[in-house]
């Protein structure tokens, strides 16, 4: 059993190595052979095992083509980094390590890690030292953990304690959010009891920040959510001004920064003047810092207000406020953040600010070429982000699907200001100024067949 699980894993290893020795070259989006492969995989459950081997081969021989590739170079969709090299053979041999790393009695070595993650990330922010970080899953499974601790913070300012009492009866907190708030803050306010037609949504700019002399009265049962990276245009709310005046008013600000506060750690440090006065922060690894799928963290000011609301001790697992299983939603749970601290390691601060800053560079520089090439760029491009559309909607999705169809770039839709668009997003240590000019030329040759008829 022994050798056949080292033949099978020195297998899957070359068959990993294979598929990044051609991500440079390999479709970006598959085409349909590629697609109709995937009809194989419709089998009934063998009566019998099959042998490991082949079930290897075909996950490769039918999974491979039939990737996205956003560990590529030419993957411009959600804000997803490819996965660094040291990020993803850390992540490899945590593999081995199979660790339910929730807190350090069960995986003291992850645990160890983790802890000097999550002082670098501090660090690296420049965010109150001392808070809490909380390696999960998403900006959803995070937001959704601060998000409570919040709720329950407030409520217990004036008496009330969730963890005892719960909800029913309980004080009504309030909740402003811009109102081009993203869905993951949407579906966490949601899941936990928030109605959407409870939600205030403050009213925003032309760009999407929010205008702080439209701003909804706060008071200390108010949480305010701003951005860090608004998911389209990349734009910041102004945090010098609404963060003191929310906390002036006892509310408690959290800051939805999943890859717009990653600026914090380059030039652009000054878009995020005031964001360090907020009481809770998310920020993603899978995005900009470019560590694997899935890698989020939940930052907060005050560590035991994260702890109560997420606390999962029992008799047989009891950890303390630093116990990743008190500050994220999960129990079971991968040691995350050995991820990140390969990452940071790695890159080093001068490492970090040169990818944030590269690609804010070859944003400007797209956005340049686009606008010379008769596309509207509907932004200011202040950060990684670029808005575009064609001259009418049905052109806007023709050079979408024409792009697409192509394989040689990738890239979502999008709506602004009530019209269909497109979102470019730069994010990949493996992008080149050269992949950003081969963009440029996807887009005009769709666009032109699109003219063509």
């Amino acid at each position: 059993m022994e050798q056949e699980e080292g033949h099978l894993v020195a297998d899957a290893d070359a068959r990993a190595a294979a598929y990044l020795r051609g991500i440079e070259t390999r479709r970006v989006f598959p085409d349909s052979d590629a697609l109709r492969a995937l009809e194989r995989l419709d089998e009934p459950l063998p009566p019998v095992g099959l042998p490991a081997m082949d079930t290897l081969a075909l996950l490769d021989e039918i999974g491979s083509p039939a990737t996205v590739a956003s560990n590529g170079p030419r993957y411009f969709g959600f804000v997803v980094g490819a996965a660094l090299p040291a990020a993803a053979a850390a992540d490899r041999l945590m593999l081995a390590w199979d660790q339910g790393a929730a807190l350090a009695m069960a995986a003291p070595g992850v645990a160890r890690f983790e802890q000097v993650a999550g002082r670098w990330m501090l660090d690296i922010l420049d965010l109150p030292r001392g808070s809490a970080v909380g390696f999960g899953t998403s900006a959803t499974a995070c937001s959704l953990g601060i998000l409570a601790a919040a709720r329950d913070a407030l409520l217990g300012r004036t008496g009330w304690d969730v963890g005892s009492q719960g909800l029913f009866g309980a004080p009504e907190v309030r909740v402003v959010v811009p109102a081009t708030v993203h869905v993951t803050i949407s579906k966490a306010l949601r899941v936990l009891g928030f109605g959407a037609d409870r939600i205030l949504r403050a009213p925003v700019d032309a760009q999407g920040r929010i205008d702080p002399d439209r701003l909804p009265p706060l008071d200390g049962r108010t949480i305010l959510v701003l951005q860090a990276g608004e998911v389209n245009t990349g734009e910041f709310d102004r945090f010098d001004v609404l963060v003191p005046r929310a906390r002036a008013a006892g509310a408690w600000v959290h800051v939805d920064g999943a890859f717009g506060l990653w600026a914090r750690a380059s030039a652009h440090r000054d878009r995020t003047a005031g964001v360090e006065g907020a009481d809770s922060w998310t920020v993603d690894g899978h995005k900009w810092l470019n560590t694997p799928y899935d890698c989020s963290m939940a930052i907060c000011r005050d560590p035991d207000a994260l702890a109560r609301a997420l606390n999962s001790d029992a008799a047989y697992a009891t950890g303390s406020r630093e116990a990743q299983k008190n500050l994220t939603l999960e129990f079971s749970r991968r040691g995350r953040g050995v991820t990140v601290w390969a990452a940071l390691r790695t890159l080093g601060r001068d490492g970090v600010a040169g990818l944030v800053e590269r690609h804010c560079a070859q944003a400007q520089h797209l956005a340049a070429r686009l606008r010379d090439a008769g596309f509207n760029v509907l932004n200011r491009v202040v950060l990684n982000q670029v808005v575009v559309r064609g001259r009418d909607d049905a052109e806007t999705l023709a050079v979408r699907l024409g792009a697409e169809q192509s394989g040689e770039v990738w890239f979502g839709p999008t709506v602004w200001a009530g019209k269909p668009a497109f979102r470019l997003s730069i994010s990949s240590w493996r992008t080149t100024d050269a992949d950003i000019d081969r963009l440029v030329d996807v887009l005009v040759r769709a666009r032109e067949a699109h003219r063509a008829g």
